[in-house]
């Protein structure tokens, strides 16, 4: 694991080390993504922040993110393990729906088509502000880089 050299051991090899085993291993990666839950749930506990746990760990990931300490590279294996599974852990949620048979009727259907709603302004929000913030970005950097007007063209 260590490299010796002269002086010793090579310690600065190690956080490559750790990199390349993490970005290898799937199972790595699931048990980091569960400890900075686990750290989430924890800080909420020390604190008695009234926030969940897992978004605290969420924040705390995203936080490794930002600064680089950890790569999206990192994680994508153990994420997609994630994200294969996820009906499992939404199958409780699911089987819930079987002890209230009001669901199956008029009830259900309003309250599933104010999820699709509510889900549809969403993601149509989401779509035009992103797209929005995107042109605003490429009227701001354009201009100012090659002296042209955001639609390619040369000023007048």
């Amino acid at each position: 694991m260590f490299c010796r050299t002269k002086d010793g051991f090579a310690w600065r090899r190690l956080p490559v080390l750790w990199r390349r085993r993490l970005r290898s291993h799937c199972l790595l990666q699931i048990g980091l993504i569960f400890l900075v839950w686990q750290a989430g749930e924890l800080l909420v506990r020390w604190t008695g922040l009234p926030l969940p746990g897992s978004v605290l760990g969420l924040a705390l990931l995203l936080g490794l993110l930002g600064t680089g300490l950890c790569s999206p590279i990192s994680l994508r294996r153990g994420s997609r393990w994630f994200l294969a599974q996820l009906l499992l852990f939404l199958l409780p949620a699911v089987m819930s729906l079987a002890e209230h048979r009001e669901f199956f009727g008029w009830l259900g259907c309003k309250v599933l088509a104010a999820v699709c709603l509510g889900t549809l302004i969403v993601m149509v929000t989401t779509a035009l502000l992103i797209d929005g913030c995107y042109c605003w970005l490429l009227a701001q950097r354009i201009p100012a880089r090659a002296g042209r007007t955001p639609r390619g063209g040369a000023h007048e």
